[in-house]
């Protein structure tokens, strides 16, 4: 049940059927004297896969050092705001693609209202976002803790709606799997308003990314979830790679590279492990759909990965690269990275 809603996020489209878009949030203060250095992350963060960013604004110079980098990057930023809604009015000046509200702990609604009504102006989208751990004090202690997250999204939803705003979309986290689930089916089941869905403070990378997968395939597969952020105590890289595969797992990925790697075992003369590290990060950028292979041994090589397009895998002393199964070349250990790159090469 995909949202017919949409919101324009600069040239990006959330909801109405679009494609799913990925998003991660950047990890650590930005440094106003070294903003080519971020924006030189940012491309990297393109390329493999992130359409979307988003920055935690803290205070006016956070938002002043955000809205410069905003003037100078590709892909839309987003500003994380809560508590001062004079934060969020002061983002509103640059060219900030989105705003990420917490109306519960913005305070009075005359501050909300400020806050839609410039936005509005600027054709700035808002996204509501519900914690589990921040919600309003009368919903606290309520038994139901999925009612009463959704009860407090509704609450925001109805507010912008009151002020004649369209353009929102809303988060519901927690960081239960069960929850996440709940929440959001409950929601998207009375509600056409696009929506982002993760589950927040996952953890570190093993725990975060089988909490999210668990979590988001299940709503992605019934069509539930226009933009996904991977919430991990890692790299923002490794929450747009987990986003990548997640969404390829539910059914809803987009053209890209799938790894075919072997967990390497006692029989295995090539190192997959240091191989496939090395690697990894270039092939998530390719600019095309294909299997790449990287397997240990010749059992698992060119044997068990017929369908890979190119591969590489251990053979006794030997290293062979293969492509659609069949053996391409047969080399030495050492020239393995070499090779691989001339093949890799041929191959784009």
């Amino acid at each position: 049940m995909a949202s017919k809603r949409s919101v324009k996020v600069a040239d990006l489209i959330i909801g109405g059927g679009f494609p799913v878009s990925i998003q991660t949030m950047w990890k650590e203060p930005l440094d106003p004297a070294d903003l080519p250095s971020a924006l030189h992350r940012i491309q990297g963060l393109a390329s493999l896969g992130c359409d979307l960013l988003r920055f935690a604004v803290p205070d006016i110079g956070a938002a002043e050092t955000l809205g410069a980098l905003a003037a100078m990057a590709k892909m839309p930023l987003v500003a994380d705001i809560h508590f001062d809604w004079r934060i969020a009015l002061r983002c509103l000046d640059f060219p900030i693609a989105k705003i990420r509200l917490n109306p519960g702990n913005i305070g009075a609604r005359w501050k909300v209202e400020e806050v839609v009504k410039k936005a509005q102006g600027k054709g700035v989208p808002i996204r509501i976002g519900v914690n589990g751990g921040s919600l309003p004090e009368d919903l606290r202690d309520l038994p139901d803790r999925a009612a009463a997250i959704v009860e407090a999204a509704e609450r925001e939803c109805a507010v912008f709606d009151e002020l004649g705003f369209q353009d929102v979309l809303v988060s519901m986290k927690a960081s239960d799997v069960a929850q996440t689930i709940a929440v959001n089916r409950a929601f998207a089941s009375r509600h056409e308003v696009p929506l982002h869905i993760g589950v927040t403070e996952a953890g570190p990378l093993i725990a975060g990314v089988v909490k999210n997968t668990a979590a988001l395939v299940p709503l992605l597969a019934d069509g539930i979830g226009d933009t996904i952020r991977v919430s991990l105590s890692s790299d923002m890289e490794s929450e747009v790679t987990a986003a990548r595969e997640i969404l390829a797992a539910a059914g809803r990925g987009r053209a890209g590279i799938t790894i075919v790697s072997c967990p390497r075992c006692a029989r295995a003369s090539f190192d997959t492990h240091a191989f496939s590290a090395r690697w990894a990060p270039r092939l998530y950028c390719l600019g095309k759909t294909a299997t790449i292979a990287i397997m240990g041994c010749v059992v698992n090589g060119p044997g068990e990965a017929r369908h890979a397009d190119l591969g590489i895998t251990g053979a006794g002393d030997k290293v062979i690269i293969f492509k659609n199964g069949a053996i391409a070349r047969t080399i030495r250990p050492e020239e393995a990275d070499i090779v691989f790159e001339e093949e890799l090469r041929a191959f784009e």
